[in-house]
């Protein structure tokens, strides 16, 4: 009988509990719950008296460099006081764990619980302090660069659009607004004055499911698996596009948008050259993570995304936040 390969699996919890039981000398009592499978496989960790969140990257997702570079920067965020989830060592003084898995070799990170528990809405107060959160990371990595992807407008637009392309039909008319809107998008990323534009590390991800609130309204960082090197107005673009996609009260939105931009200006200036050009880098953004989610269709999109899902897509979100701020 034929032996056939995997793609992509879901290593059990049980599995998990007795590796990090090992690996960490934790209590014997220890259990493992999986949270969600994605790109990567999130799992709770909880001991006698401590959690914490096991990643598990997918094989062939990202190099062991590329993890490490991840987890230096956050040791570099920890190290100045700012609040993210930060990675564990194991009993030999390692961070990263190798992992046999049916598909190939996979890398897994331990890290610290971060306290409190997602929330969709939240205060105006909330979202200064995320702004000044946002801004303290942009103050400790501005100027510097990790030894991972640079985001370039060849990556935003370019790559994205060709892992989107064997999805969708050129004849259709959400490929065709994508198409013909790239252009005009690549033109204004490439006209930018970059002087005026800040460059370091870049987080990529900050919304709602990357963050943790606790009772006392403390904001906890996390998953920084798409950092990576560019302009700092990239955060807060992506941070604005969210904002429009959860707050649908105009009024309540712009109130929000402008509490998380004073309390980013109370650490870092946000120039208007930045400022210009966040509508924009925001629909770019949209182009990377519709292209991210047809590049890894075969270990996680593969439930949700069809033709139907990319047109919807296109039309209601990125044609929609398109027409909204240009």
């Amino acid at each position: 009988m034929k032996t056939f390969s995997v793609t992509s699996s879901i290593i059990s919890s049980s599995d998990i509990a007795d590796f990090v039981c090992e690996k960490y000398a934790l209590s014997p009592n220890t259990t493992c719950r999986l949270l969600k499978t994605g790109i990567n496989h999130t799992y709770r960790i909880d001991t006698d008296n401590e959690s914490f969140i096991f990643r598990l990257y997918s094989c062939n997702w990202r190099t062991k460099q590329e993890i490490a570079e991840e987890l230096k920067l956050l040791q570099l965020l920890k190290q100045n006081d700012i609040a993210v989830s930060y990675p564990i060592s194991n009993r030999s003084e390692n961070l990263i764990n190798d992992i046999n898995a049916p598909e190939g070799l996979r890398y897994a990170v331990l890290f610290s619980f971060a306290k409190g528990n997602k929330v969709l809405n939240f205060s105006e107060d909330i979202h200064s302090e995320i702004g000044t959160l946002m801004a303290r990371i942009h103050q400790q990595t501005k100027g510097l660069k990790l030894n991972r992807i640079t985001y370039t407008p060849e990556i935003l637009l370019n790559q994205s659009l060709n892992y989107i392309k064997p999805f969708l039909s050129d004849e259709t008319e959400e490929m065709q607004f994508l198409i013909e809107t790239r252009f005009i998008l690549e033109k204004e990323l490439l006209n930018a004055n970059t002087k005026l534009l800040r460059t370091g590390i870049v987080h990529m991800d900050i919304w709602f499911d990357n963050l943790n609130i606790s009772d006392d309204n403390k904001v906890t960082l996390f998953d920084f698996d798409f950092c990576g090197n560019g302009w700092l107005c990239l955060d807060i673009a992506y941070y604005i596009l969210q904002l429009h996609s959860t707050e649908k009260d105009d009024t309540e939105r712009t109130a929000k948008i402008n509490a998380f931009y004073k309390g980013y200006e109370t650490i870092e200036k946000i120039s208007d050259e930045e400022k210009r050009l966040i509508p924009i880098l925001g629909v770019c953004m949209y182009y990377f993570y519709l292209g991210v989610q047809c590049n890894r269709f075969e270990n996680w999109s593969n439930t949700f995304l069809n033709e139907v899902y990319l047109k919807r897509f296109i039309a209601v979100l990125i044609k929609g936040y398109y027409e909204k701020v240009t």
